[in-house]
């Protein structure tokens, strides 16, 4: 799948359904990467109306299984979502206010998948989290130095 392919392209591609709860996921998700299921969710109902909690977490699970979606899971954070995937690409997660940015993996398109000892491993991606504070954190409130 690639990100210029339409919500309902990629869902077609990847042998899915196109369905209203499917596509406002996608859309939402396009616009504002790195989000909960529940700000998922409230953007869906926003949208359609009545779709159950249980509907987007099903859409969720469905896309990520079919490589629509990527799932993070920074540590303190709730699960969150993105449709950048495809890239072995990195995240920045501020300390602070929790806002998440993506790290292109600066040595290539997948060097973290060498390590050099699999130990028996088939490896298929590598998850590297940088955390610190956004600029907007640290001018709210400055460190001590």
């Amino acid at each position: 799948m690639t990100a210029t392919m339409a919500p309902h392209e990629q869902l077609r591609a990847a042998g899915l359904r196109v369905t209203a709860a499917r596509l406002a996921t996608l859309e939402i998700l396009g616009d504002h990467p790195h989000s909960t299921a529940d700000f998922v969710a409230s953007g869906v109902r926003e949208r359609l109306g009545g779709v159950s909690i249980q509907t987007v977490y099903d859409v969720l699970r469905v896309c990520a299984a079919h490589g629509l979606l990527r799932k993070i899971e920074p540590a303190g954070s709730p699960v969150r979502y993105e449709t950048r995937t495809g890239d072995n690409h990195h995240h920045l997660v501020c300390r602070s206010c929790g806002r998440i940015v993506d790290i292109d993996c600066v040595v290539g398109s997948s060097p973290c998948l060498d390590n050099g000892d699999d130990h028996g491993f088939v490896i298929d991606e590598a998850e590297v989290t940088f955390w610190g504070v956004c600029n907007t954190c640290r001018a709210a409130r400055p460190i001590d130095q």
